[in-house]
């Protein structure tokens, strides 16, 4: 799971315009990553421009998925990760970066021309949401449940052997008893034949 792009886009007016972005590459090549930056970002403005206000989308291309939300102020933030990311945490984490976006910077900055504006908690994001289950409570409750339960079912295999284990325990000493009552009886006869003064 990983994410390679979280940028946020001015869609109206079109053409759509990156305001801010940052990439994480490192997973690439160093010959091909200014490469595959032009191409997520050119795809990125491509879907912000084809998502309406208060609209979110899910779009697969190559070994890409694009999760985007439209916003009616007239920007888009878009996530770029691969097909194993939850979509859940990915829009959670839109919603999150286009309302610190939006905080910071007023439409009045950036609706016209084509300003290149800072969002510092970009950088913060991207490496914080790399693992998902870390940023995500619900993720990290649900693999702390996972684990929980993994280890309930050991417990349940071990208790469920030692009965079987105790079981034959008790009829080995079932047997035992019967053999130790026949030896009684007879070390009682022959003894009784013989009296020792």
């Amino acid at each position: 799971m990983k994410i390679y792009y979280i940028g946020i886009l001015r869609n109206d007016p079109k053409p759509a315009h990156e305001l801010c972005a940052v990439n994480e590459l490192s997973s690439f090549s160093y010959f091909t990553r200014s490469s595959i930056a032009e191409f997520l970002t050119f795809f990125s403005g491509n879907v912000a421009e084809r998502t309406g206000p208060a609209q979110r989308q899910d779009i697969q291309e190559q070994s890409y998925t694009f999760h985007v939300y439209g916003r009616s102020e007239g920007c888009a933030g878009v996530i770029i990760t691969d097909h194993e990311y939850p979509k859940l945490v990915a829009h959670k984490l839109l919603t999150q970066v286009t309302e610190d976006f939006l905080s910071l910077h007023p439409r009045s900055k950036w609706a016209a021309g084509t300003p290149k504006l800072e969002l510092p908690s970009l950088n913060d994001y991207i490496v914080k949401y790399q693992d998902p289950k870390q940023a995500d409570s619900i993720l990290k409750i649900q693999q702390e449940l996972d684990e929980t339960k993994i280890v309930l079912h050991k417990t349940i295999e071990s208790v469920l052997e030692r009965g079987e284990k105790i079981d034959n325990l008790v009829m080995r000493s079932e047997g035992l008893s019967k053999q130790s009552k026949m030896f009684y009886t007879q070390a009682k006869k022959q003894n009784s034949c013989c009296i020792i003064s």
